[in-house]
């Protein structure tokens, strides 16, 4: 079986899908692995390194494309590339099935098996290769130092002969993966931590990682079967965003980190929350790809209202892209090994397994994917 690794086309990704040691296990499996020519460079990886890893290095980007039985990258694939593919390839990435739809239905029609890497379940024996969490983990632990780049004041106390600084007050909304990493990072930098979450069984993890969690009677809230919060209703809104009023306007930093899988994410920090915080603090919306948690956020740009600076970058996982590579890479590679065929020296297919079904999107020219059936419909 030929795999493909190329190069990401988005300007702004620094993040790439295999690193050398991935493709050496992948080697090992009996794959034959294939990568663009200079796919590693901007991590300081050299075409050598994968050769020594048992890849060949590809100088022709649009043969490869064509040739391959698998495709591996981080971003989804251009429009213009998927005439391109091997009809029945097997093609895996980020691919955004609920809001990429014209790409969804470009990919079934050229009967592209299309894996969204970010369906993958979240169940015991997926762990290894959740790209989610282990993407979120990391996009929590930028929020927070670029939080602590742009506030004026230092995270910690801090008792001098000259006076003592008292420690931040930051508040953490969504405690998922992204949020308790966001705790945990705070806390490291000896910040005093609050938290919220609509779920109330987080509360003992909030509390672990030396956090306050907060409290507010929603009614009847939960998770989903994957671990994600359930959408709140327009009255458990109102409630919640009643009870953040305060915490926010009591924080020098707040971090919101509010997700619901397969929707817009919900607003819960209104402009008018913002303008009642002290000028000078700032706030980081993690979810501002997926509509954001924070009213007046933009989506890629840090702007500022009444003196409080609202961060909504992007990809914060590529912001440290050398860990973020890292830990994909050994995603994709648990995935690839969990399906692959000793024998065969192949991936084998099986859409009926549960977590194939769960993210194999298109596949034998139609969608597949119930979820998505569903979201199209």
């Amino acid at each position: 079986m030929r795999i493909f690794v190329p190069k990401e086309t988005h300007p702004a990704e620094k993040r790439i899908p295999m690193l050398p040691g991935g493709a050496a296990k992948l080697v090992k499996l009996g794959a034959e692995i294939e990568v663009e020519q200079g796919l590693g460079s901007a991590l300081s990886y050299a075409d050598r390194d994968y050769e020594n890893a048992g890849a060949r290095i590809s100088k022709d980007r649009q043969r490869s494309l064509a040739e391959a039985d698998m495709l591996l990258r981080v971003q989804k694939p251009p429009l213009s590339e998927i005439e391109i593919l091997k009809k029945g390839c097997i093609h895996a990435s980020f691919l955004n099935p609920f809001n990429e739809r014209e790409l969804v239905l470009r990919l079934a029609a050229a009967e592209v098996t299309a894996v969204s890497m970010e369906m993958i379940p979240r169940t015991t024996v997926a762990q290894r290769m959740d790209v989610l969490s282990s993407q979120a983990n990391l996009a929590g632990y930028v929020a927070v130092i670029l939080a602590a780049t742009a506030i004026n004041r230092i995270f910690p106390m801090l008792m001098t002969p000259a006076g003592t600084i008292k420690p931040l007050r930051v508040f953490v909304i969504g405690v998922g993966v992204a949020g308790l990493q966001a705790i945990a990072t705070a806390r490291r930098l000896g910040a005093s931590v609050e938290a919220f979450d609509t779920r109330p069984v987080v509360e003992d993890q909030v509390k672990s990682l030396g956090a306050k969690f907060v409290k507010a009677d929603l009614g009847e809230t939960g998770e989903t079967a994957g671990g994600y919060a359930k959408p709140l209703t327009p009255e458990q809104l109102q409630k919640q965003r009643e009870v953040m009023a305060q915490h926010v306007g009591q924080a020098d930093v707040v971090i919101t980190a509010a997700q619901v899988f397969g929707r817009k994410a919900p607003v819960i920090v209104t402009t008018q929350m913002v303008t009642q915080m002290k000028p000078g603090s700032v706030v980081v919306d993690t979810a501002v790809e997926t509509g954001g948690n924070v009213e007046c956020a933009k989506c890629g740009e840090e702007i500022e209202i009444g003196g409080v600076k609202i961060i909504g970058f992007t990809n914060l996982p590529g912001r440290v892209a050398a860990n973020a590579s890292e830990m994909y890479s050994n995603n994709l590679g648990a995935f690839i090994e969990h399906f692959w065929d000793k024998g065969a020296k192949a991936f084998h297919l099986d859409i009926t397994n549960d977590i194939l079904k769960g993210c194999v999107i298109t596949h034998a020219g139609k969608i597949c994917n119930e979820m998505i059936q569903a979201a199209y419909a």
